[in-house]
């Protein structure tokens, strides 16, 4: 009898571990455009697989890049139960692509919210150093509605173009965070398209801190079997990671997954063929803080 007993609590504090886990992610969507359209890969075809996948892995909250006012709106009505915050880059409203973070209000509380620009005047819009675009950060205080924990969670997606703009970004970021945190000591999570590998000495910048560590490097199971560029090529094979999740150091990773998920289309002319639903991979994680 008192074998089965602590059998039941054993149980009990496993359940109660796993429920205190979170599901967190990061999605660069691909913004819709023209091309895409005319090359088989149109948002409308697109946006049913990435919500399907997203339903799937039921992340509790996830960083969203290259979305656009009307793709987030397509994913408010697909993603039924999540909520959004995030501006338009361009103008602080609806303009430009959203860094958006996606949350589940049932399993976290909003406690504020915010963003900042990733330029030399960080609280309006305007192109960064060398940066080819405008870029911008979303950031958000959230509480844990089982653990009653808080933590930050930072969206962002770096220029593509402009060395410069993505060292000094980097370099605000992590001021922003060192600050939030108090030096990596009360609880964040950065996601986002870095446009830097593991490889660059600007990744570093993240890793070295003290302030953030990296959850393919920190998770205890890792299924990731290639990297998470794919230019919409299926059969592309890569170890560059230029999407990432980092998170403060006292985090435990659970696991860590690049999901390499495609989609199969019949073509006009009869033929079918495999398609990615976004030219980056999604990467989710399962912590607990």
């Amino acid at each position: 009898m008192k074998r089965y007993f602590f059998l039941l609590l054993g149980c009990i504090a496993a359940l109660t571990l796993a429920a205190q886990e979170l599901t967190v992610g990061s999605y660069n969507i691909r913004y819709r455009n023209r091309d895409d359209s005319t090359n088989g890969n149109s948002w409308e075809r697109r946006c049913q697989t990435i919500c399907k996948q997203i339903r799937w892995e039921r992340p509790d909250i996830f960083g969203a890049q290259e979305v656009l006012h009307p793709q987030l709106m397509d994913m408010e009505r697909e993603l039924d139960g999540y909520r959004w915050i995030g501006v338009g880059r361009d103008d602080g409203q609806q303009k430009g692509e959203y860094a958006a973070i996606f949350y589940n209000p049932e399993r976290v509380e909003l406690v504020e919210n915010g963003h900042f620009w990733l330029n030399e005047t960080p609280d309006r819009p305007a192109l960064g150093w060398d940066a080819a675009c405008v870029r911008i950060c979303t950031w958000g205080h959230f509480r844990d509605r089982l653990s009653g924990q808080d933590f930050y969670f930072l969206n962002l997606h770096m220029d593509h173009v402009g060395r410069r703009a993505r060292s000094e970004s980097a370099r605000l970021v992590m001021e922003r965070i060192t600050k939030m945190t108090d030096g990596g000591q009360q609880l964040a999570v950065l996601t986002g398209d870095f446009n830097v590998s593991q490889e660059d000495e600007l990744y570093a910048l993240f890793t070295s801190s003290g302030v953030l560590k990296d959850c393919y490097t920190a998770a205890r199971m890792r299924w990731a079997e290639n990297g998470t560029y794919n230019a919409f090529k299926p059969n592309r094979l890569t170890t560059e990671r230029i999407d990432h999740i980092f998170v403060t150091p006292t985090t435990k990773v659970e696991a860590y997954a690049v999901r390499t998920d495609s989609y199969w289309r019949q073509e006009p002319d009869g033929s079918v063929t495999r398609r990615n639903p976004s030219d980056h991979y999604p990467i989710f994680a399962r912590v607990r803080f």
